[in-house]
């Protein structure tokens, strides 16, 4: 009789442990969700070791989730913990006899001497916890991969959004002591001091914005916002070029709005100085063939790495940021642009909250891989609607789609052209006419301000003020520019829209 009885009972807990699909028992340590939760309710501190650890998922066990639940709600409630409270808020819940009543909750207490062990109980439930999430998880996809209804990419693209969810929700970093992280730090000082560029980050060549910067420092999230047409790509990509060119730093380039022979057809202008249009035709004069033939060869072997995946979604860029990370040891990493990508997988109520996890997962990424990101970011028309010069420079506010981006930089960097807006001089009557502003809005770890540079828009490149004269053969750069100083003499101007039209051909 004893054994009849026992039997309906075997096959309930099979059929609540079993995993049907691979036949198995799912990870698990009930004897250890016993001891926390014994020690859990003998010593008074003990949830303050555990609370980051484990929630009440984490148990196997369906009762132990419900006592866990009971317990974590005395503590958020900053009430003892012991078994007669544990019973009493269980049965103010409604969930005593459902946890296995007074008495099973008694005896947990009394499989435990102490609480000394709690924390390492505690990452083994928390490993087991994983583990079974990520059965469950490919048992999902390997479902999905057998319905033929369901499209691969979208079930690669979901699959990578929950697996990154997975990833984000339970891994944690350890609180360490300040000793080694203070030795890092005279470390990066003693560095930087040794450098006769005073540098204690990647330079980007640019004089006056290194200035400011004191180069992109690794694990900031760099955002550089314009309006189109201001020249974002034309920027980065001179950046890229003096990083990997000149300092012979591996740099990487994801472009979400160009391919990739577009995006070299624009560094050979730049390289090269050929103008956009003749590259497109390929109608170059003697001369343009020659510098062609001479300097597109500077190009080969730098250590400039592209990916030109459209729509690219922040989980991909994860994956293949940490490969180049670690087969060709990138100093920094340039997205064109950040509203172009998507977090595919994961469900968002607005647009607004997605650009928003985009941005946070940027951040991340940063310093998990410890280099600079630099992300490109459209500004919103805001802009376009005020007046005056000093109307049309961009502010924090006129960041599109979402306060986050702002909130999550370290640096956030706006490009303003004055002659973009048909302002040619400014108060003092100096002549604005390709001049550019980088103005560094934001600086979590330094101070903002405006560096100037001269933009050529022939050749779609920034440069330093003063490098621009030996660029464009011109004998002295005054130190002071005035207004009969104009280095592009063929400018003109639409009348209806104040643009510079040798801006136009070329998208920036």
């Amino acid at each position: 009789m004893e054994k009849q009885k026992r039997k309906p009972a075997v096959k309930v807990i099979e059929k609540t442990v079993v995993a049907p699909d691979i036949g198995k028992l799912p990870p698990q340590a009930r004897e250890l969700e016993e001891a926390v939760l014994g020690a859990l309710m003998l010593e008074k501190d003990s949830y303050s070791i555990v609370g980051e650890i484990l929630k009440p998922e984490s148990f196997y066990d369906p009762v132990h989730q419900i006592i866990y639940g009971a317990i974590q709600g005395l503590s958020m409630q900053q009430k003892p913990v012991d078994v007669l409270t544990v019973v009493e808020e269980l049965k103010r819940r409604g969930e005593l006899e459902a946890a296995g009543g007074p008495v099973y909750i008694a005896e947990l207490s009394e499989k435990v001497a102490s609480a000394a062990h709690i924390e390492y109980h505690a990452r083994i439930i928390a490993q087991k916890y994983l583990a079974r999430e990520l059965i469950s998880f490919s048992s999902d996809v390997s479902q999905n991969a057998f319905d033929e209804t369901v499209d691969v990419d979208d079930l690669m693209q979901e699959a990578e959004g929950k697996l990154f969810e997975i990833s984000q929700r339970n891994v944690k970093k350890d609180v360490i002591q300040i000793n080694p992280v203070i030795k890092e730090a005279m470390e990066n000082i003693q560095i930087a001091a040794n450098r006769k560029d005073g540098m204690s980050g990647l330079p980007t060549g640019f004089k006056e914005l290194d200035k400011l910067t004191s180069g992109w420092q690794n694990s900031d999230l760099v955002i550089i916002a314009a309006r189109p047409a201001m020249g974002k790509t034309a920027l980065v990509l001179s950046m890229a070029k003096n990083i990997a060119l000149d300092y012979q730093q591996p740099i990487a380039i994801f472009s979400l709005e160009m391919s990739n022979v577009q995006l070299v057809n624009r560094l050979i202008v730049n390289v090269c100085q050929i103008k956009g249009e003749s590259i497109k035709s390929g109608r170059l004069s003697d001369d343009e063939w020659e510098r062609l033939d001479k300097n597109h060869k500077l190009l080969y072997n730098a250590p400039i790495y592209i990916d030109d995946t459209p729509s690219l979604s922040v989980f991909e860029l994860r994956t293949k940021a940490r490969r180049l990370v670690r087969e060709h040891k990138i100093r920094a990493i340039i997205i064109d642009y950040l509203q172009l990508m998507n977090a595919s997988g994961m469900n968002f109520g607005s647009r607004e909250q997605e650009v928003s996890m985009i941005s946070r997962s940027l951040k991340g990424l940063a310093k998990e891989l410890n280099i600079p990101i630099l992300a490109l970011s459209q500004l919103n028309r805001g802009v376009e609607s005020r007046v005056g010069t000093e109307g049309k420079r961009p502010q924090l506010s006129d960041l599109r789609e979402s306060g986050a981006i702002e909130q999550d930089a370290d640096i956030v960097c706006f490009i303003h052209r004055p002659e973009y807006y048909r302002i040619t001089e400014d108060e003092m009557g100096n002549s604005l006419v390709g001049i550019a502003e980088i103005i560094v809005a934001k600086h979590r770890n330094g101070p903002t301000g405006i560096a100037n540079m001269r933009f050529d828009g022939e050749y779609a490149r920034f440069q330093n003020l003063d490098d621009y004269a030996v660029g464009r053969n011109y004998v002295e750069l005054p130190s002071k520019m005035n207004k009969s100083f104009k280095p592009n003499e063929s400018v003109e101007y639409n009348n209806s829209t104040g643009n510079a039209l040798s801006d136009e051909p070329l998208p920036f």
